[in-house]
């Protein structure tokens, strides 16, 4: 990333709502600034947080508007915010283990315990109608079926939202299979939004799609779709060093990594608040918990907060196996 990049992002975070470190006194846990990630799963991952440190450990939490990318790039170079919910670590995975190794950043816990799962999909009626459709390269010779939007004589592969590392891993692979010589275009679908709603209209006039998308999310949960194989064995190492990266000169075909996704902290908050780091270390979900959570969440349009007491107040086996008894006693009179 060039400098130039950099203050950019750096400008564009919402640093007014960053406070200085507050850092409590032995056994309080004080003020904590956690990012909400603009991606549902973490960002009831950070109403939880908030909900139980507030509520069960007497925190001061503060939510700031999070991004991949952006987050990373600040809490390594600024300390700020505190805390990255979930972050999907093979986006960074040069980059954080630096971070980690020069005792700037953490790694608290991992979230889901399943880890990531991400990948090209295809409707699973396009795989139920073309059995011979198996691998990236088998989609890749049917533009036909997969038509781009505004031009559908030629085919499109929707991509990851702008400044998620998948845009960059997306681009790569599109590269990698020479997707433009087979007669497709990349798709730029601006958000995530976007990109869900590319898949929602799929299905409503049941046309070809073919693009990124990830595990667990509700999406998946309510328009069945099926990941293609790579076609090719995964090469972690060409991965992180070229797949994931923006200046990647010739990237080969590669399989995405089933991903590490962390719960990740700054050094100087690790070592300054025990209480909230106790909690963090064991909080934990599965992909099933999220992908149910998520699903209630897009079907009554709840907001994160709204997700976040639905899963406290519905799944009470698991973040009760994260908490004392008195803490949560303390957490179940603020339901």
């Amino acid at each position: 990333m060039n400098k130039k990049a950099l203050a950019a992002l750096l400008t564009a975070l919402p640093l007014a709502t960053f406070s200085a470190p507050a850092f409590a006194a032995d056994g309080e846990c004080g003020s904590v600034t956690e990012a909400e990630m603009n991606w549902a799963s973490a960002g009831v991952a950070a109403w939880v947080d908030k909900i139980i440190l507030e509520n069960g450990y007497g925190c001061d939490v503060t939510l700031v508007t999070g991004d991949t990318m952006p987050t990373f790039t600040s809490m390594n170079e600024k300390g700020e915010p505190d805390i990255a919910p979930e972050l999907w670590v093979n986006a960074v995975k040069v980059a954080l283990d630096k971070a980690v190794s020069e005792d700037r950043l953490v790694i608290a816990a991992e979230i889901l315990k399943d880890g990531g799962e991400e990948g090209w999909w295809i409707p699973k009626y396009v795989a139920d109608e073309h059995p011979e459709i198996k691998t990236v390269d088998d989609a890749l010779a049917h533009p036909d079926l997969f038509p781009d939007p505004e031009e559908p004589s030629i085919g499109g592969v929707y991509n990851c939202p702008s400044g998620w590392n998948c845009q960059i891993s997306t681009a790569n692979r599109f590269k990698a299979h020479k997707a433009e010589e087979k007669g497709f275009k990349l798709v730029d679908t601006g958000s995530a939004a976007g990109l869900d709603g590319s898949i929602a209209n799929a299905y409503e006039s049941k046309k070809g799609w073919l693009g990124y998308y990830w595990a667990p999310t509700a999406i998946l949960g309510k328009y069945p779709m099926v990941k293609l194989d790579a076609g090719v064995e995964g090469d972690k190492e060409a991965w992180d060093k070229c797949n994931s990266q923006a200046d990647c000169v010739d990237p080969k075909p590669n399989a995405y990594p089933t991903s590490d996704v962390y719960t990740v902290v700054t050094k100087e908050f690790a070592e300054n608040n025990a209480v909230a780091m106790d909690y963090l270390g064991k909080r934990e979900w599965s992909n099933k918990t999220v992908g149910e959570f998520l699903a209630w969440q897009a079907d009554n349009q709840g907001t994160n907060e709204d997700t976040a007491y639905y899963f406290l107040e519905n799944y009470p086996d698991v973040w009760k196996a994260w908490l004392s008894d008195d803490v949560i006693k303390k957490v179940e009179d603020a339901l």
